[in-house]
């Protein structure tokens, strides 16, 4: 049965983040196509992985004979996050913009993750094709045309991560205007807000089934 890697980097409970109510529609919908299958759940803001470090970035291009027992415990934590991104048939990532970017703890994780020769700078990468699913919520409208268009940074960055860098197979799902009900200038925008909310579950759900049945083929 296929595997589910599941990130959610959120540092909103379930409750109150657009990008983990969304993953969690793609996620049951994807459950219900495999009731037997594996979901890993990664929740990055209640239990961040280590920021890369000078041992565990040099450890990665150096031989593992050579290895300092410093580089070697630092390397050891990236490799069981790497085999964790390899084993998955498709990947699920929650990625809120924080100030135009993605949160840190999310950061930390690609940084981990990315290691040329593996996972990167190579064609027999295990990682390569693998369909990656990013939730990119925003709590004002970045899309083509609006104002704020040139600040829309987590698309244009993960997309070089995990198109460029990593050769997987990467869709967006964008509800957008999330900070409507909160923001009183923001007010006008609600209806706005609430119409990218549904269509954005929608689009999960509907994701969710068409990729699971096409894994199962």
């Amino acid at each position: 049965m296929a595997t589910l890697l599941h990130i959610d980097s959120s540092v909103f409970p379930a409750g109150a983040s657009a990008s983990r109510a969304v993953a969690d529609a793609f996620r049951t919908s994807w459950e219900e196509q495999h009731p037997e299958g594996t979901v890993i759940h990664r929740d990055l803001a209640a239990n961040p992985v280590p920021h890369i470090t000078a041992d565990a970035h040099t450890a990665g291009f150096a031989d593992p004979a050579t290895h300092t027992p410093e580089q070697a415990a630092a390397f050891a934590e990236r490799v069981r996050l790497i085999e964790e991104l390899e084993q998955a048939d498709a990947v699920l990532i929650g990625a809120p913009m924080y100030n135009f970017a993605i949160p840190s703890t999310l950061k930390a994780w690609l940084d981990n993750v990315i290691l040329m020769g593996r996972t990167a700078g190579t064609e027999d990468s295990k990682i390569k094709g693998t369909p990656v699913t990013v939730i990119a919520s925003r709590g004002g409208a970045y899309g083509p045309g609006t104002p704020r268009e040139g600040f829309e940074y987590v698309q244009t960055y993960l997309r070089a991560v995990f198109v460029d860098a990593l050769g997987t197979e990467l869709e967006f799902i964008v509800p957008e205007l999330t900070m409507a009900p909160q923001n009183p200038a923001m007010s006008d925008l609600v209806p706005l807000y609430e119409a990218s909310r549904e269509r954005a579950l929608d689009d999960a759900a509907t994701k969710a089934k068409e990729l699971a049945e096409r894994l199962a083929a």
